[in-house]
């Protein structure tokens, strides 16, 4: 499944709820429920198995027991803003949920610098060596 059927997917399944929210917005906030909580479920999504995986781990503590991702937006001063922000937030991370990360080529040294990376360390250790209490005749 493609990253824009994914999030296309997420749109349609989203459940959206108001709440009160702190912050900007002056008496009007106490007013008016401003803040958007957005939740996905993750297992309607039908993620492949590596993908569902990185979302779990990007989700975080946005990620509910029941398998969903929760997401809460609460800065700005009017619900369109939130929602928007909640969305563009969700969407954000489902496409870091879809990036493969690379994987990590290993390196080797050749023989001439693990040679020279042993003999920085013995002349290291033997700096640290001479550090230790003074004994009478070292002097």
């Amino acid at each position: 499944m493609s990253i824009n059927e994914t999030i296309q997917r997420a749109h349609t399944i989203a459940e959206e709820s108001f709440i009160a929210a702190s912050g900007p917005g002056g008496q009007n906030v106490n007013k008016v429920a401003t803040a958007v909580q957005l939740r996905v479920n993750a297992y309607a999504l039908r993620l492949p198995v590596p993908v569902f995986k990185r979302l779990q781990t990007l989700a975080g503590s946005k990620w509910t027991d029941a398998g969903e991702v929760l997401i809460t937006a609460k800065s700005h001063r009017t619900q369109e803003r939130n929602r928007a922000d909640a969305r563009d937030r969700m969407e954000e991370l489902l496409r870091e949920a879809h990036r493969q990360p690379k994987k990590r080529a290993k390196t080797r040294l050749n023989r001439l610098n693990k040679r020279k990376r042993l003999d920085q360390k013995k002349q290291r250790g033997a700096i640290k060596a001479k550090r230790g209490a003074v004994k009478p005749g070292d002097y």
